[in-house]
Order: C-alpha cells, then structure tokens, then sequence
C-alpha cells in the first residue's frame, strides 16, 4: 500500500517543501503548547478540588461542584486526546480522522455532561443530541471502513 502524506517534505517544488517543513514546526510548536495547556489543565483541576474541599462543609462536594470538578477533568482529557492527535499526524503526516471524530465525541460528551438542563432551550438539547448522533455514527462508519480496509489487506 503506497504511503499518503498530507504535506511531504519531499517536494518536487523547493517552495512547497520549505513550507511544508515550516507547518512541521509549527505542529511542533502547537504540540508544545498543548503540554502546557494539559499541566495547567492539572493544576486547574487540583485548585478546583482543593477550593471546593476546603470551604464549608468541608472535605463535602455539591452536585454542582461535582459537574465542575468533571468539566475541568475532562477538560484535561480532551487536551491529552488533541496532544495525541498532534502527535500522531507528526508521525504519519496523515490527520488521524478515527481519533479526530473521537476527541469531538469527548468534547459534546463534555458537554451533555456538564449541560444545565435549567437554562437551556429544548432546540440545543436536540442540536446537541443531533451533533452526538452524527459523530457516533461518523465513528463506526469509520472504525467499520478500517476494519474492512485491513480485512481486504490480508487477503
């Protein structure tokens, strides 16, 4: 199976290649940054737990002091899963579409969870529903498609 890149290095325009390159610094870059923006996410998450532990009643958390203390933690976890999309695409120089589809699945997860069902419109928790519903369904018509994919490849 030929390899795709989505931006080679290896270019027969010079310019196209130089610039290629440079974005491959920037997802370096962008990688950095997302390992501070998942230290700071962890500090958050301690700080949020130890304010909320410390203040009367202490060492008790209320339902919504659990909902933030969730939203931050999973907060955290979409940062790790968009690391590991960098990551991947600078291994591969392919957008890795299976975990894209399952970071925007985490996202709207965070959201469903952390939705105040007081305050909102019936229209968002069915734009909301509609959004879950096409990402689960993106993600198994993927994952179906690769498992097919490798089914035909060793045959």
């Amino acid at each position: 199976m030929e390899k795709h890149e989505e931006l080679p290095t290896e270019h027969e325009d010079a310019l196209i290649a130089f610039l290629h390159k440079i974005i491959k610094v920037a997802v370096k870059i962008l990688a950095v940054l997302m390992v501070l923006v998942i230290f700071w996410g962890v500090a958050d998450v301690v700080y949020v737990l130890y304010e909320h532990l410390s203040s009367p009643p202490f060492m008790l958390l209320g339902i919504s002091d659990i909902f933030k203390t969730f939203a931050a933690f999973l907060a955290v976890l979409i940062a790790i899963e968009i690391y590991q999309n960098i990551v991947l695409y600078l291994r591969t120089d392919v957008v890795p579409l299976k975990l894209v589809i399952a970071t925007a699945l985490m996202a709207i997860a965070r959201k469903v969870i952390i939705i105040d069902f007081e305050t909102v419109t019936y229209m968002y928790i069915f734009a909301t529903a509609s959004v879950v519903l096409a990402l689960g369904i993106t993600y198994y018509l993927i994952g179906k498609h690769h498992k097919e994919r490798l089914t035909d490849e060793r045959k």
